[in-house]
């Protein structure tokens, strides 16, 4: 059975009017070197300084799991990222995408007596922080 060009068109129509959800674009780079928690990342042509990128690693429950990674350098063909996790995981050619966030952290009341890493996620096993005020991490000092 041969299928005609019309017959194909049809089909690839209906299969595009079943997608649901609109599409998502996101930048994506690939890491040309990595060391002492800096890595030099390629194709991020849109970053902005002090935004948070994701390194796909291999592990985790979908076979791949993300370091984080703050954006630093920002050069003509690449930017330096210092990485917020296992440097070893990261190699030469490791993908890395924008998530297009500048770097903040929850504040508040909730934040009390709380111990957090380095991007304000909770480590002391107390569950997660209920907040919904977040402030950036690069900013101005007041004025004295």
């Amino acid at each position: 059975m041969q299928l005609r060009a019309e017959e194909i068109s049809q089909i690839i129509k209906q299969q595009i009017k079943q997608i649901k959800g609109a599409p998502s674009v996101t930048e994506t780079g690939t890491v040309l070197t990595v060391g002492d928690g800096i890595a030099r990342v390629h194709g991020l042509t849109k970053a902005m300084s002090g935004e948070l990128v994701e390194f796909e690693v291999p592990g985790g429950e979908h076979g791949h799991e993300s370091i984080m990674g703050l954006v630093l350098n920002l050069e003509a063909d690449n930017v330096g990222c210092a990485l917020f996790g296992e440097g070893s995981l990261i190699v030469e050619g490791t993908k890395v995408k924008r998530t297009g966030r500048i770097m903040d952290v929850a504040v508040g009341d909730a934040m009390l007596g709380r111990v957090v890493n380095a991007l304000g996620q909770p480590i002391d096993g107390k569950g997660p922080i209920e907040t919904d005020q977040r402030r950036r991490v690069e900013v101005k000092a007041p004025g004295i």
